[in-house]
């Protein structure tokens, strides 16, 4: 029997891959935290050895489905479309788990409410939110990634995590669910960008935005993830990444309201252009 062992909130922005003298004169000489909490989230990951991970991608968005990975690997060169002066041409190669990953697809194939594609098309593409975390979490597991449909509503997302929960029990492996994307994420515009780029959240597009990223996490580090599920209607009015997706499906997939680990923050809480960033680790401590 398949169990998840371990899950993951954890920002997945540019300044994670930037040259190092970049990160240090975007922040005032000062390197971003993100960073080194992905490091201590790798540590964690160094003992528990799961099999596979899966990563609820904030940037990958589908339409008519949701769309898991099925490759047996995928390696290549990956620039992004939206900053490709950030880290062009950064080689990757993500041993996957299609056996897992059409699981998943079966399982949501039993219902008439949930849609899950597994595709292997070698011209698929990668997101950013899935290969800029591999410098810092990629060991020797599986990975897979996971979609976020941009026509789900809520009821969508939570059933999709229930699918996803209950194919991972079926199965024989050790997972850990990575849920990539930010807490608010509204940025500046063009024109003030570039005087909000510092890690400080003093530059957090408001302090409203701010103090609902607070309120989030208060609630998360508590394991009160009945509370972030009820409070998810308000904070859908500060403009959360993927509209928090990926956490909705992570959450879901672990019980929904009645999942009650608690979170460790393993970075400070960030800003980047105006968005609210913190990695943020869910031991299962059962």
């Amino acid at each position: 029997m398949g169990e998840i062992v371990g899950a993951a909130l954890v920002s997945h922005v540019p300044p994670l891959v930037l040259p190092e003298a970049t990160r240090l004169e975007m922040n005032h000489g000062k390197d971003f935290t993100i960073l080194e909490g992905l490091h201590r989230i790798r540590k964690e990951l160094d003992e528990l050895q799961p099999d596979t991970i899966v990563v609820l991608d904030s940037h990958w968005f589908t339409t008519f489905e949701f769309v898991v990975s099925a490759h047996q690997r995928r390696s290549g060169t990956f620039t992004s479309e939206e900053l490709p002066r950030g880290n062009p041409q950064m080689p990757y190669d993500m041993p996957g788990d299609p056996a897992l990953a059409h699981l998943i697809a079966e399982v949501a194939a039993e219902r008439d409410d949930v849609w899950v594609h597994a595709s292997d098309d070698p011209y698929l593409p990668v997101r950013y939110a899935t290969v800029y975390l591999t410098p810092f979490l990629q060991g020797s597991e599986q990975w897979v990634s996971f979609s976020l449909c941009q026509t789900a509503e809520f009821d969508d997302f939570m059933d999709t995590g229930a699918a996803i929960g209950e194919a991972i029990r079926r199965s024989d492996r050790r997972v850990v669910l990575v849920a990539s994307g930010a807490l608010s994420h509204k940025f500046w515009p063009l024109r003030q960008l570039r005087h909000h780029e510092p890690a400080d959240p003093a530059h957090l597009f408001s302090p409203a935005h701010r103090a609902a990223d607070a309120k989030m996490i208060e609630m998360l580090e508590r394991g009160d993830h009945a509370g972030v599920l009820a409070y998810y209607p308000e904070f859908r009015e500060f403009s959360p990444e993927g509209r928090f997706g990926h956490y909705l499906l992570m959450a879901s997939a672990l019980g929904g309201a009645s999942w009650n680990w608690p979170g460790t923050a393993m970075s400070d809480y960030e800003n980047a252009a105006g968005t609210g960033n913190i990695q943020m680790w869910f031991p299962n401590d059962r």
